[in-house]
């Protein structure tokens, strides 16, 4: 039985923690917020101080981590993993980061004799709590094939793309095309609202056509529902989206329409609303168009 080290219990890294349990693996966590280790303690897993010491009592260490700042630091830090990790220790972020920090992280991982994966995901809350998540690989393929079967017992499709970096790559093209997807449905369905017609009506005409997607399945009931709740908040898709950017002027790639949809949610965000779920970007062309989405009652 593999000992597994898990870093970062929020949102998306406590229920992939529960999943890993439950799959019967030997698990050790951590988070800064001592509230959300607790329950996985109940459940069975082991507490550690410090990523430090996740490191030193595991195997394989996964990161699950809201920032770029984050990361580097509960890996690299003083009290970071690669200060515990023992030689063939087997790193996995699963955190959507910089393809450019990962791999200025895995070349000190492999200065250390450790190994190390990218591996964000794709899929929100309801996926990480039902391990369908899709999970995207970068790094060396044998690593991968090391812990193939802890990646699967998170998530549903689990590839393997190309060296280190790659699996953020995919992911910062994957939260491009969720991004604009999420744009188009609140223009669409803000048009149609202004025009005075019920946005659920509006959702059933047009979800089996073209136009239907994974995206609007999800987000659109939220918003003529007026729940915000985060499932993915706006702040972390505001960070891919960035990431993106950043990227493309490395490789001389253009990003016109990203470029524009970070604008409208940074537009949010100035107003507090950075914490709302990345559907609230319905807000920003409520507020342009003077009309509220939201299902007629009776």
């Amino acid at each position: 039985m593999k000992k597994i080290g898990f870093i970062g219990l929020g949102i998306m890294g406590s229920p992939m923690a529960v999943n890993l349990i439950k799959s019967k693996y030997n698990l050790t966590v951590y988070d800064v917020f001592k509230e959300k280790v607790a329950p996985l303690l109940k459940m069975g897993a082991s507490g550690a101080a410090s990523p430090k010491e996740v490191a030193a009592k595991s195997e394989v260490v996964i990161t699950m981590l809201r920032s770029n700042e984050v990361v580097r630091e509960a890996l690299a830090g003083a009290e970071g993993v690669f200060s515990g990790a023992k030689p063939g220790t087997i790193i996995i972020d699963m955190s959507s980061s910089s393809p450019t920090m990962i791999k200025e992280l895995h070349a000190q991982a492999v200065e250390r004799g450790l190994c190390m994966l990218d591996a964000p995901v794709s899929g929100g809350e309801p996926k990480a709590i039902d391990g369908s998540l899709a999970i995207m690989v970068g790094g060396a393929k044998e690593d991968f094939e090391r812990v193939k079967d802890i990646l699967q017992a998170m998530g549903r499709t689990v590839t393997h793309i190309a060296s280190i970096g790659s699996g953020n790559v995919v992911k910062l093209a994957n939260q491009i095309i969720v991004a604009l997807n999420i744009a188009a449905v609140s223009e669409a369905i803000s048009f149609t609202s202004k025009a005075g017609i019920d946005p659920e009506v509006v959702y059933q005409a047009i979800r089996g056509g073209l136009a239907g997607s994974t995206v609007m399945d999800a987000k659109l009931p939220m918003m003529y529902n007026r729940n915000f709740n985060p499932g993915a908040r706006m702040m972390v898709h505001i960070k891919d989206l960035r990431n993106a950017l950043e990227m493309a002027h490395e490789i001389s790639a253009s990003l016109p329409l990203s470029s524009q949809v970070l604008e409208y949610m940074y537009s949010l965000k100035a107003e507090g609303k950075e914490n709302i779920d990345h559907g609230g970007l319905v807000q920003y062309y409520e507020k342009i168009s003077h009309v509220v989405v939201q299902k007629k009652r009776g």
